[in-house]
């Protein structure tokens, strides 16, 4: 009973800590598009964009389209995405009209820049930090966020080049009909957010990967578990000219521990080959999952 109510309390304080999250990345989005979208009219992408295109060629008023569009990317995304995705992502969906609706009164006729390169690279910046906060905590802001949540589940393709595809896409739609050079700077803004999107996505993420062929594995494997705590694989390997058989350590650290790791092997044999390469993900005890040994 005591650890049923001890799980219970962790959920709902992480759930708590989930929608300050995305309440504090939502605010920097509607941040980032008072300051540097509104003032200078910039042309949209995503749902709205979409919209935008459907008006034009098929006369379905915007705001029919866009309500319609969230519901069906809502559901989709409660059926390929779970519950608590679903319910994360409909908090947004009402907190994000509230942010802007602030975020637009605080700023006021406030115009931070006329450089309409300067507007879409800062809105970029600040765009894409706040779909990174969000997204990592397991929630979208709706709409066009979907479809690249749910084609990484089942495909592995990464949220920030589907992301960057779609809202190409949609903007090169526009361009049939629209100001040609203010959807150019809205491709700078799309560039803009996918990069740093990317790199917020992949924050604490990435992780050191090396390969260490040595005639003394076994010291240096056992060093490794008994200095680093990490876990070691033992690959068979065979030499391609001498044809001689033996074993290679495989590990995987942070960036912090490679230069601990280098010392290790380095002091017990100095003529030791190692392979080093970066990973983009890692899962698994001692990296998503909790150490088994502290």
């Amino acid at each position: 009973m005591y650890m049923e109510k001890k799980d219970q309390k962790s959920r709902i304080m992480r759930l708590l800590a989930q929608v300050v999250i995305i309440m504090a990345g939502l605010s920097v989005y509607a941040a980032g598009v008072a300051l540097f979208v509104l003032p200078m009219d910039m042309i949209a992408a995503g749902t709205t964009g979409l919209g935008l295109v459907a008006q034009h060629y098929w006369g379905i008023p915007l705001s029919i389209f866009v309500a319609g569009f969230n519901i069906l990317m809502f559901v989709v995304g409660l059926v390929e995405l779970g519950k608590e995705f679903a319910l994360s992502t409909l908090v947004a969906t009402f907190y994000y009209p509230f942010a802007l609706e602030q975020a637009t009164r605080l700023v006021g006729d406030m115009v931070f820049t006329d450089d309409p390169i300067l507007c879409a690279v800062f809105s970029g910046v600040m765009i894409g930090f706040a779909l990174g906060i969000v997204i990592r905590a397991g929630a979208s802001t709706g709409g066009m966020d979907i479809p690249p949540l749910v084609l990484k589940k089942r495909f592995g393709i990464p949220v920030s080049v589907t992301m960057y595809v779609m809202d190409f896409m949609v903007l090169i739609a526009q361009m049939t009909f629209g100001d040609r050079e203010r959807i150019l700077y809205g491709l700078i803004m799309v560039m803009t957010y996918t990069i740093i999107l990317d790199k917020v996505l992949v924050i604490g993420v990435r992780q050191t990967q090396a390969k260490i062929i040595s005639e003394r594995y076994e010291e240096i494997s056992t060093a490794i578990q008994e200095k680093m705590d990490r876990g070691t694989t033992l690959l068979y390997m065979e030499g391609g000219h001498s044809g001689k058989q033996s074993r290679a350590i495989l590990v995987v650290v942070s960036g912090r521990e490679l230069q601990k790791l280098n010392r290790i092997v380095m002091d017990i044999d100095d003529q030791a080959f190692m392979i080093v390469s970066q990973v983009g993900e890692v899962r698994g005890r001692g990296f998503t999952l909790t150490k088994k040994y502290e």
